[in-house]
Formats: structure tokens, sequence, C-alpha cells
């Protein structure tokens, strides 16, 4: 296996003070691989140099991950403190957010939580592998006093020294304007969807201002998304022209080029692969070879405001279809 010297791979700072890798190892199998193919992508991963690894309690994975970190530190592969290992707090879970982190640290064995996130801004769950139109008759529009209590329980973690740092997901403008006076502990990230035909620039601006370091998730525009994800309209990042055209000039494939393009953006990706060969080089390449000025305007200019991600399985009674769960009117619906 080609190794990477994890020393090697550039930083971010938090705003806790705190250096994050500059690209991690996603954990979401996209409802395709099964948890030992994904822990075993994570084993490889350690050890070719991953240190950032982006996990949730709702993949259903964290225990054969674990399995996997226990290894990697038993074995000197990587002590705890080199790794920055991040999870979520489920839908389901708002009210015993103790009880999640908890049970995701004893499923990680990992002792404690670098950066916890807030999985999705309203308390709306619905099963595992649902399909598209599923919807939960209990589900209801996002209230700031409900976010506000939950994340004052990732708070307590934080003052317990359970987590490092908190982390936010799935927000939008107009919901951070309204929560984040009220946070006596500044989130340290937003994990969002972020690939060339989803930049979210408004957004991403937002956050940059107030120090909140943006994590992009579908990096590459993600072909191996769930079904229920799919839409006729959707567009496939990786095989526009210009994006093939970039990957020719550098003898690479088109999905480094959005990892690329992410990295020198400012975004932390944390895309995922079973495959060493590319995982080895969704690391690689954040290291050699960067993208010119001029190609990064390129890719700039291929924003198509195609969210792949549109979370339909949240919706609640009343609402009219997905674009109510991102405000894009600016203001939060009810």
């Amino acid at each position: 296996m080609e190794r990477v010297n994890p020393a090697d791979v550039p930083k971010r700072k938090l705003n806790s003070g705190e250096e994050i890798p500059c690209v991690g190892m996603g954990t979401f199998g996209s409802d395709r691989f099964s948890p030992e193919q994904v822990s075993a992508a994570v084993s490889g991963a350690i050890r070719c140099g991953y240190r950032l690894f982006d996990c949730a309690a709702c993949y259903g994975n964290e225990d054969q991950i674990g399995e996997v970190f226990k290894t990697a530190f038993d074995e000197g592969v990587a002590e705890r403190r080199e790794l920055f290992i991040m999870t979520k707090v489920w839908n389901d879970m708002h009210d015993r957010v103790t009880e999640s982190c908890e049970k995701s640290i004893a499923d990680l064995q990992c002792e404690y939580i670098d950066m916890f996130f807030i999985h999705w801004p309203f308390p709306n769950y619905h099963a595992p592998g649902c399909d598209g139109d599923a919807r939960n008759p209990d589900s209801r529009p996002f209230s700031v006093s409900e976010f506000v209590d939950t994340y004052q329980r990732c708070e307590a973690l934080y003052k317990k020294g359970l987590i490092r740092n908190i982390g936010i997901s799935n927000m939008t403008i107009p919901k951070l304007e309204a929560v984040l006076p009220l946070l006596k502990v500044k989130p340290a990230a937003c994990e969002m969807e972020l690939h060339p035909c989803f930049q979210q620039q408004e957004l991403f601006d937002y956050l940059v201002d107030h120090d909140i370091q943006p994590i992009g998730f579908r990096p590459i525009g993600s072909p191996t998304r769930p079904e229920r994800d799919m839409m006729p309209e959707d567009v496939a990042d990786i095989q526009l022209p210009q994006m093939r055209s970039i990957a020719a000039a550098h003898s690479i494939h088109p999905a480094v080029v959005a990892l690329k393009w992410a990295v020198q953006r400012g975004q932390i990706p944390i895309p995922f692969s079973v495959k060493e060969a590319e995982y080895v080089s969704n690391l690689k390449c954040t290291m050699e070879d960067p993208l010119t000025e001029e190609e990064m305007e390129t890719i700039a200019g291929l924003e198509k405001n195609n969210r792949l991600v549109k979370g339909q399985v949240f919706l609640w009674e009343g609402a009219k279809d997905w674009h109510d769960l991102w405000d894009e009117d600016g203001f939060i619906v009810k």
C-alpha cells in the first residue's frame, strides 16, 4: 500500500484553535456498501495516512469502525490524539444527546469525539433506507428553541470534555442568523453539500465570515448516492466537459479535480471510496499539482444550483416540497 505521511497533509485551524486535516474519509456507504466494506476501507485509509474520519450514528457502522480504530491504536498505526474523529447526533436523539454521544464513543472506542455535529437541524426522523416518498406524521418545521435546546446539550458535553468541538450541519443562513446569537460555544464547523455544480457560495461566504469551517459532503457529486436522492434534472459534475478537460490537463480523474478544487477553495471534502487506489489518490491530491487560477475560475463557473441531497423525507405536513427545508427565499419556512 502506498503511504502518505500524515504530517504532510495540509491542515486548517478551527476557531477552537485545533487543527484539522484538509481532507477526510467519509463513512456513509450510500446504501450500497456493507458495514464490513466501509470499515475495511477505513482500516486501509488509516494505514495510508488519513487522520480525519467523518462518522454518524445513523450510518449503522460505528461499532465496526470502532474495531478498526482499536486495532490501529493497539498496533501502533496511529495514536488516538492523531485522529480527528467526527460523528453526529441523529434526528430521533435530539432530546437524548448525551446518550447518543456516549454510545458513539463506546462504539467507536475513541474516548472522546473531536467534532460532534447536530446531523439535521430538526428532530424529523425517518427510518434508515426509506424511499423518497416516505413521510413521518410527527415531522415539524424548524424551531429555534428546540434547536438551541439540542445545541445546549452539546455544550454540556463540550464542558465535560466528551467532545472537543461542536458542529452544525444542513443549515441555512436564516437559521444561522436566528440561533448563533443564542449559543455560548461557537460552532467550529458546518457540514454541508458542496461540489462544483452546487457551490452554495452565499452560505460558504457567511460561514467563512463567521469563522465557521465549511466541511463538504458529496464532494464529487456522489454518482453512487441512494436512488431516493436521484432526480431527472440532476447534473453529473465529473462528466461535464470542463471537468474532463481539466482532468486531462493534469492526467487525473475528474473526481480528483473536484477534490483539488474543494481543498483550494477552502472547504474540507470528505469523499468515500472502498477502493484503495481511489482513497489513496484522494489523499495524495491535496499535496501535489494544484489547479491553476484559470482552472479554479472555470470550475467557479460550473454552478448549477444542483442540490442532490434534497431532504424530502424530513418534510412536515403543510410543507409544499423539499425547497421549504432550505429557506431559499431568505426566511425560515414554517
